[in-house]
């Protein structure tokens, strides 16, 4: 009896319960065909099923295996995926929620996770393959935060570590910090200006919320802060953001931070604020300055002798938190509002929009380009600053005005004043 199935192999194929032939067997099939044989007498002669002996006739032959295809959730969503995944750095469950949120499809986790595992290779390749950008001396300077906790006195506090870093010679200024709010940012970076003796071309800086209002990441159009831009202009850099999710094109400064907190700070005690300062700023000085480096292979502070003169001097320049720019409109007491106080100006702006420019103890009000007011900064509150001179042309006051000198602007202030307007005036 088995040598009589396995003598016949149709037969033997029946009973193993298959339905596919072999290419031979798909030609006899269709020769038979051609002479008159039925499906129904092909399929006993073949041992196959009618439906396969029919579609072996339909198709002419055989044919390779097709399969079928699905809708899935994620039709249709290709290049969305494809960017939040790389924006989250690979994080399917934050793509998950957006799906969620942004198209109303609710799904498992780990059907997301199945989804966007064909470019988890390429994320891990573009993490690891930076290519290091060099640049000139006075071009660049890294800035960012870094977050700790130091040991003060008895406490452990959480401390912001400002981290700045010149990008051609490596050398670095460190400022820390309670908060990391727009104050710090400025403060920090005043720091370096004044550490390394000038400021650079452009400062690249992370999408930090204090500084960078919208950066969008597939147009990479940046909308900085207007105080930002003001702070730019008044010092005479250009601010550049780097790529969101892509904290490796700062990798200068990233590593710096890391840097400061492992070898500066990491294990260490300090007996108060002013001692941790104190040491920070000389670990800058005696091992930070004179290290070799591990890419360029020099001390950072020999390499900068050779940038320095490339840095934009600073010109004795004040502190840009000590000059404030606003915009006041004058009142119907001939006066513009000021940090609780008022302070004259010429009777014949009233309810006109000024510029007030608060510089070097001088508040000075703008109108169309000129100087129209000049008052000392009031200490108080709620006083009010008078300029008899603004008041003449009012009926009543011609001999009060005769009476009190006029107030003039002081020579020393001729000068920071017309290098700011040299700055803002200039524009980009």
């Amino acid at each position: 009896m088995m040598s009589m199935i396995s003598a016949h192999p149709a037969l033997s194929r029946t009973m193993q319960g298959e339905d596919m032939l072999q290419a031979d067997e798909v030609v006899a099939m269709l020769r038979l065909h051609e002479l008159g044989w039925g499906a129904k007498r092909l399929s006993k002669e073949f041992g196959c099923a009618r439906n396969t002996v029919r579609r072996y006739l339909r198709e002419g032959g055989a044919s390779p295996f097709k399969k079928p295809v699905r809708r899935t959730a994620f039709d249709g969503l290709d290049d969305w995926l494809r960017e939040r995944f790389f924006r989250h750095d690979g994080n399917a469950d934050v793509i998950r929620q957006e799906l969620a949120s942004e198209h109303g499809i609710i799904i498992g986790l780990r059907s997301v996770e199945l989804r966007v595992r064909e470019w988890r290779r390429e994320l891990k390749a573009q993490k690891r393959a930076t290519v290091r950008f060099e640049t000139p001396p006075g071009r660049q300077l890294q800035i960012d935060f870094g977050q700790t906790r130091v040991w003060i006195g008895d406490e452990r506090i959480r401390v912001n570590v400002f981290v700045a870093t010149l990008s051609y010679s490596r050398r670095i200024h460190i400022r820390a910090s309670l908060r990391e709010g727009q104050t710090d940012w400025f403060e920090g970076m005043e720091g370096a200006f004044l550490r390394f003796g000038g400021v650079p071309g452009e400062v690249l800086l992370d999408n930090a919320k204090a500084l960078v209002e919208h950066h969008d990441a597939v147009s990479r159009e940046v909308r900085f802060n207007a105080r930002l831009w003001a702070f730019a202009r008044y010092w005479g850099f250009m601010p550049r953001a780097c790529a969101p999710y892509r904290a490796r094109t700062k990798g200068k400064d990233e590593r710096g931070v890391g840097y400061v907190k492992k070898n500066a700070i990491a294990g260490r005690r300090f007996e108060s604020w002013a001692s941790f300062e104190a040491h920070l700023d000389r670990w800058i000085r005696e091992v930070a300055d004179q290290r070799d480096h591990g890419t360029t292979g020099e001390p950072p502070i020999e390499r900068f002798a050779g940038e320095v003169d490339a840095l934009r001097p600073l010109s004795g320049r004040a502190p840009f938190g000590q000059l404030r720019d606003l915009v006041r409109k004058v009142q119907a007491d001939c006066a513009i509002d000021l940090d609780t106080n008022s302070y004259s100006v010429p009777w014949r702006l009233i309810g006109e929009s000024v510029q007030v420019i608060v510089l070097a103890g001088r508040v000075i009000v703008r109108h169309a380009g000129h100087v129209v007011a000049d008052h000392a900064l009031c200490q108080g509150r709620r006083q009010r600053i008078v300029d008899r001179t603004h008041f003449v042309g009012v009926a009543g006051m011609e001999g009060l005005v005769r009476s009190v000198p006029v107030e003039t602007t002081p020579a020393a202030l001729l000068r920071p004043l017309a290098e700011y307007e040299a700055v803002v005036g200039g524009g980009w």
